[in-house]
This record gives structure tokens, sequence and C-alpha cells, in this order.
């Protein structure tokens, strides 16, 4: 069943109908940023469009890499771990909520192990792409059929779409943010985001988050610049695409991929830098766009967290942690979050983290 919905939201249950609309849309956006982007000093593009469909496959092959060892944490974490975090849910039915599930590899081992249990729950994953939204949903859907998984799929902002949910779900709700989503923010924006999460959220509702710790600097600079280059082919790629989309005439030649630790920062940062001076025209937006030699375009940035800082960043949005979920290493954590409602001013951290 597929119905419209108003603030950009659909539903869909089963069978995926995607949105003619969307493509136009989101391409006429990509032109605003990249305009915006480009003509800012220091030049810079959302990384949110480093996932189109070729990104998209790039981005899954460096998940399996050795140096990337984020996604090999998790699935770790999930493994070892997944029996307490059953017992940290409540036995009465809720809404399992994925916000940008991607491949949905690790949430499998959750629903295979809560499907188990014989926990009643409905799988929900919500995003604005409806390729993920539909490829996820059938996926599941045949895995799971014999145990008649409940799947639907809402195609919207994260936030359109929970609000939309809790119009017309009484149901408790386990949010997961898994990966280091999180980790795109800079931390007042990842404040703001939380805060915004929290406000569409319910009393005792839980959010299962992922976090990258801070570790020794050679292997964070080693998972993001890959012995076979496929991180760089990732990055490139977003030159490829404005080529593509908007018409541009981009020469990966003269473009060199950097990512380094910024220890100032605690973030890894990832640049295209041009090797030379040059132009650069684009023909949707009618606009040439002067590079000088060496001037880098930012494309991503992702912050590693102190474990004092992950309690600073529940604390002063609202919620309560739970249990935090490590790897072997100490590299990776899941942390279990409880929304602390009504009446519980959200906190000020006094910690020394900030």
């Amino acid at each position: 069943m597929a119905s419209d919905l108003t603030g950009g939201v659909k539903l869909e249950r089963g069978r995926e109908v995607l949105r003619p609309d969307i493509p136009q849309s989101f391409r006429r956006t990509f032109a605003l940023d990249v305009l915006e982007g480009l003509s800012q000093k220091p030049k810079r593009i959302a990384p949110v469009y480093l996932y189109d469909e070729i990104g998209s496959m790039l981005f899954q092959q460096i998940t399996t890499l050795e140096e990337y060892y984020l996604t090999q944490c998790e699935q770790e974490i999930l493994t070892l771990h997944m029996e307490e975090i059953y017992k940290s849910l409540s036995r009465q039915s809720f809404n399992l909520i994925e916000l940008g599930a991607g491949d949905g590899r690790k949430t499998v081992l959750l629903i295979d192990h809560f499907i188990k249990k014989s926990l009643d729950f409905e799988y929900i994953t919500l995003d604005i792409s409806p390729e993920s939204i539909n490829g996820l949903s059938l996926m599941l859907e045949e895995m799971f059929r014999p145990a008649r998984l409940k799947v639907t799929g809402i195609i919207a902002e994260y936030f359109d779409g929970l609000k939309w949910l809790a119009e017309r779900s009484s149901s408790r709700n386990l949010i997961l943010f898994l990966g280091s989503n999180i980790g795109n923010f800079e931390y007042a924006k990842a404040q703001k985001f939380l805060r915004h999460l929290w406000d569409c959220l319910k009393p005792d509702d839980q959010l299962l988050i992922g976090f990258d710790l801070k570790k020794d600097i050679e292997v964070l600079n080693r998972a993001y610049n890959d012995s076979g280059g496929i991180t760089r082919e990732f990055n490139m790629n977003l030159l490829d695409r404005i080529n593509r989309e908007l018409g541009g005439d981009f020469d990966r030649g003269k473009f060199q991929y950097y990512s380094g630790y910024d220890v100032t920062t605690g973030a890894v940062e990832s640049y295209l830098v041009s090797t030379e001076r040059q132009e650069v025209f684009i023909r949707n937006l009618n606009k040439i766009f002067l590079f000088d030699a060496w001037e880098p375009i930012h494309t991503e940035s992702s912050y590693k967290y102190l474990e004092s800082e992950i309690a600073c960043l529940a604390a002063e949005t609202g919620f309560q942690v739970e249990k935090d979920f490590f790897d072997s290493n100490r590299y990776f954590v899941d942390s279990l979050w409880r929304v602390q409602k009504p009446g519980a001013a959200i906190a000020s951290c006094s910690a020394e983290c900030l």
C-alpha cells in the first residue's frame, strides 16, 4: 500500500513505488549546494553528495577493507552483545527504526536475534533515498519471510518521518543510528541533531548510536587512506558526479585526494586538492569557478570521540546513557541511550571534554 503524505513524507509497506519527483528535486538541491559550496572560502561540498549510486557501491567496498576497522568493530559489538541489548529492551511491542540503514548487514544481526527471542516489533527504515529504502525493504522481507517480519519504509527527512510516525503510532521506539553517522557532525551540530531527535521521541524511547573513538593516529589515518585507493576513488567520484549531473568539466587528473587526522578538531578531514591554477565550468550553473594551485575542496569531516564526550553529549541532549558496548580493541562503541521526559531539563555537562 502506498500513499503520498504531507510534509515530504511517503510511507511504503511491502514493495516500493518510487516518487518520480525525487531525482529532479535532488538535482536542483545538488546544484544549489555545489554553487554555494564552491563559492565559499575555503571551498566545500557536503559529504552527502559522495553517495550517488557509484559512490554508495564504492563505500560498500570500503567497509570490507582491513584498514577500515569501523564496520568490523561494530559487527563484532552487535554479535557479542546482542543478548545484552535484548535484555535492555522492554518486552512490550516496539518500532525498530533505523536512520540511514545502508545495506543493512549489521541490522540483520539484531533483527534475527529479536525474532528468535519472539519480540513483537516492526522494522521501519527511514531515508530520503527511494533506492535505499526499496532495496533494503525487499531484501529483509525475503530474508525473514518465514518469520513474517513487518517491514515499513518511510521516504523522508529523518525528523519529518519521525514526527509523522509519532502522530500515528503509540508503540515505543528503538532508534538505530549506527556506523559513525553522528561523526559527520561537528560537536555543536551533533548537539543540535540529537536535540531535534529527542524532540521527536517519547519518554523512555531508546537510541542505539555508534561512535568511533579517538585512538592511535596511524590507525585513524590508514582507515581513510587505504592501500588499494578505493577511498581516493570514492572522493574523486564526486567530481565525476558533478560532470555527469550538472555538466561540469572537472579533470580529475588535476586533483589530488588528501585525508588526515586533525588533532585540534578531533576529526579526520578529507579534501580534493587542485594541483594547478585552473578554471572549471559547470554548465547547469552557467558559472566558472577559479581554483588556485593547491587549493582544496573539503569533502568530509569524520569526528572521533572520547568516552567522556559521549556522556556529555547524551546529558546535554536529553538522554540517559544506559549501557556502552565496546569491541575487543575499544576502537568503537555502540551506546544505548534512553529518552528523559517529561520535565527533565536538558543538562549542562561540567566534564572537561568541551
